[in-house]
């Protein structure tokens, strides 16, 4: 699988007409305020190589195009500069499917934006509406049409357990579904926290929201990581970066530092598990850098199995790609 790598910018909340319930951007980036030109070109000429690299400058925050259109334009002016000298690949942003037209579009291609995401979060509309997300998913399905037809890279973004799910698993699989059909290349999938000072605390603590628990959310997002990359879409993140501020403002909802490493885990579980057909011991050879993944955050796979009385043994063996499932018949 290709790695994705960015030197990211956070445009935290500048430009977004709403306010979601989930949101308060300045927790989750850990910023104040947007970063200027001066800032973009200092942090690029100290952090990208004097040669080429896979690396795309990237402006997230999710409402990039709506943000005042000089500030936007003497950003992008900043980073392309570094694209030019082909020290970065080209240049990502993240934005509402509702500020996506042809005119935005031929701008971001003058400074070689490259990649657009989207931040979906849903494709059911009541989800979107009772979120205040200020869209609805024909929006989605629009703008992703708009971005594909002129030739940039597609990225879409979806959440687990929003408020007002009341099937977090069902869902999730009929947003996933309906991204799929967009053809992304594609996805970052986040589970929903619950950050003081935004409407979702609020709801929680009124009793009308309650989140997932981390298992439920690793067992849901494993579950789409296995969808995506069965139709061919790379997913390139699951669950929010760590930030001090983060963890400072969040008071409920499954975040864990290692949300990623324990879907990961989840599929090898499950992978075992298809493999076992009702045998009670195998042998799992595996790459030597997915061992932690395959036995599980503190050996929690091994421990499942053991304690449903199957032996699994794990081995590294770097001659396997991935894994290799060896069952031994009874």
């Amino acid at each position: 699988m290709k790695r994705h790598a960015n030197l990211a910018f956070f445009v935290p909340h500048l430009g977004c007409p709403y306010q979601c319930v989930f949101c308060d951007q300045k927790s989750i980036s850990g910023q104040q305020k947007a970063p200027d030109p001066s800032e973009v070109e200092s942090t690029c000429e100290r952090y990208l190589p004097e040669e080429g690299t896979g690396t795309e400058i990237a402006f997230f925050g999710g409402s990039f195009t709506a943000i005042d259109r000089g500030l936007m334009t003497s950003l992008l002016e900043a980073a392309h500069k570094f694209v030019h000298k082909g020290r970065a690949s080209g240049i990502r942003v993240s934005t509402r499917p509702d500020y996506i037209d042809d005119e935005v579009l031929d701008i971001l291609r003058q400074y070689s934006v490259t990649s657009i995401e989207l931040g979906a979060q849903s494709m059911d509309d009541k989800v979107l509406r009772k979120n205040g997300r200020g869209h609805d998913s024909n929006s989605v399905v629009r703008a992703s049409g708009l971005i594909k037809e002129k030739g940039f890279s597609l990225g879409l973004q979806m959440m687990v357990g929003m408020y007002g799910s009341e099937d977090p698993g069902k869902e999730a699989k009929y947003t996933a579904e309906h991204l799929a059909i967009l053809e992304p290349d594609t996805v970052r999938i986040y589970p929903t926290i619950v950050v003081e000072g935004t409407a979702l605390a609020e709801l929680y603590r009124r009793g009308q929201y309650r989140p997932l628990d981390l298992d439920s959310a690793v067992n849901i997002t494993a579950s789409l990581i296995r969808f995506f990359r069965n139709e061919g879409i790379n997913v390139i993140r699951t669950g929010l970066h760590y930030e001090e501020s983060l963890i400072e403002s969040m008071i409920a909802g499954p975040y864990h530092p290692a949300f990623g490493e324990l879907c990961e885990s989840m599929i090898f579980r499950e992978k075992i598990e298809e493999a076992l057909k009702g045998s009670t011991e195998t042998v799992v050879y595996c790459e030597p850098r997915l061992l932690s993944q395959v036995t599980g955050q503190k050996k929690s796979n091994i421990r499942y199995f053991a304690d449903k009385g199957i032996n699994v043994r794990v081995i590294p063996d770097k001659d396997v790609k991935g894994i290799s499932i060896n069952t031994i018949l009874q």
